[in-house]
C-alpha cells in the first residue's frame, strides 16, 4: 500500500503527516479522508484548481495529465513542472511526497 507525505502547510497541515492511501484513489480523496481539509470547489470534476497540488516525489508513477487538466492547471497559482489536479490524479503503487501550495484561485468557496 503506497504511503503519501504531506509537507508542511501553515493553514491546511502545519506538522505535515504520512498515511497509507489505496491504490486508483485519488490524491483529493485520500488527503480528504486523511482529514486534510484541501479546497474541492468544483466537486473534483475538473472544472477548477483549488486542489493543486505539487508532487515532489512519485510524480513519474502517476498516469499523465488529459489536455483539459492541462488547461485547468495553466490557471493555477505556483503552477510547477511536477504539478497535478489532485481530483484527477489517481495513486499508482509508488509512494507519493506532495506539497500543498499556498494559494489557490477561488472565487466561491464551498465548506465540505
Amino acid at each position: 500500500m503506497p504511503k503519501i507525505i504531506v509537507l508542511p502547510h501553515a493553514d491546511l497541515c502545519p506538522e505535515g503527516t504520512m498515511f497509507d492511501a489505496e491504490s486508483g484513489q485519488s490524491i483529493c480523496d485520500a488527503l480528504l479522508e486523511n482529514d486534510i481539509e484541501i479546497e474541492h470547489a468544483c466537486e473534483m470534476s475538473c472544472a477548477c484548481t483549488t486542489c493543486h497540488v505539487v508532487v515532489r516525489e512519485g510524480f513519474e508513477s502517476l498516469e499523465p495529465s488529459d489536455e483539459l487538466e492541462d488547461d485547468m492547471l495553466d490557471k493555477a497559482w505556483g503552477l510547477e513542472p511536477n504539478s497535478r489536479l489532485s481530483c484527477q490524479a489517481m495513486i499508482a503503487d509508488q509512494d507519493l511526497v506532495v506539497e500543498l501550495p499556498r494559494y489557490t484561485v477561488n472565487h466561491a468557496r464551498e465548506h465540505h
